[in-house]
């Protein structure tokens, strides 16, 4: 078996294509709420964000949705196996169809890992435009159901590509949505960022701006880094 072990939870990984991996923990130690009540992450996986939410959070109740079968599965089990099991919720569902079934369900916080990278592909031809429109109508309707379902002070954190992070700048304004935070993420200090953690929201904010880099050198983590993960990962 491929299992994952943090502090105070393990996550079984076994035939699981999506690997427990640096972007999901940095969401799950970054994102931020004042006491949710009520959180969402979607395209959970094995489930490592949700479980690190339900640490960080005692008193939020987690829903996690996953399209993949197998992956919703696993989440599913790595949730009952948890201290967290009463709070957390595997569903075996697109985004979509989970909020058509839920239509009232309102969230303090929603989070995703999002599986589309609008620069993942090195080709300039009509393949690449297809995927470009693909990837950018999957944030639409991410956005669309953002906005009803967020609570009035909730908010959406995404850690996504630099490319793929200006495509939802562009496309908050029409859904009325409005940009919180800007967190790049770089692998040392002098590095250019490669993944951003965007938070929006509803409600006007003024827009704040962090980074965190992951090394101070080749193999050895920034003490930055060390203390945002000491709770999670058995390495620090």
């Amino acid at each position: 078996m491929d299992i994952f072990r943090f502090k105070h939870f393990n996550v079984d990984q076994t035939g699981c294509a999506m690997k427990v991996n640096t972007d999901g923990v940095l969401l799950g130690a970054l994102a931020e709420a004042n006491d949710p009540q009520s959180i969402l992450d979607i395209g959970t996986g094995t489930g490592v964000i949700a479980l690190m939410l339900a640490q960080r959070f005692s008193t939020a109740k987690i829903d996690a949705v996953e399209i993949d079968k197998d992956a919703a599965e696993m989440a599913g089990g790595n949730f009952k196996n948890s201290q967290f099991s009463k709070r957390l919720s595997a569903h075996l569902n697109s985004f979509e169809d989970f909020f058509n079934n839920h239509k009232g369900n309102k969230y303090d916080l929603i989070v995703s890992n999002p599986p589309f990278f609008l620069d993942s592909l090195t080709s300039a031809n009509d393949k690449k435009n297809l995927a470009r429109h693909t990837n950018e109508a999957f944030f639409e309707k991410l956005l669309k159901y953002a906005v009803e379902h967020l609570t009035d002070t909730g908010n959406c954190q995404l850690i996504i590509s630099l490319t793929t992070s200006t495509l939802i700048k562009d496309l908050l304004p029409k859904f009325e949505l409005h940009l919180h935070k800007i967190t790049n993420i770089k692998s040392f200090a002098d590095s250019e960022p490669h993944r951003e953690i965007i938070t929006f929201g509803r409600a006007e904010e003024q827009l704040q701006k962090q980074e965190l880099f992951i090394y101070d050198e080749p193999k050895v983590y920034a003490k930055a880094y060390e203390l945002l993960l000491k709770d999670f990962l058995t390495i620090f």
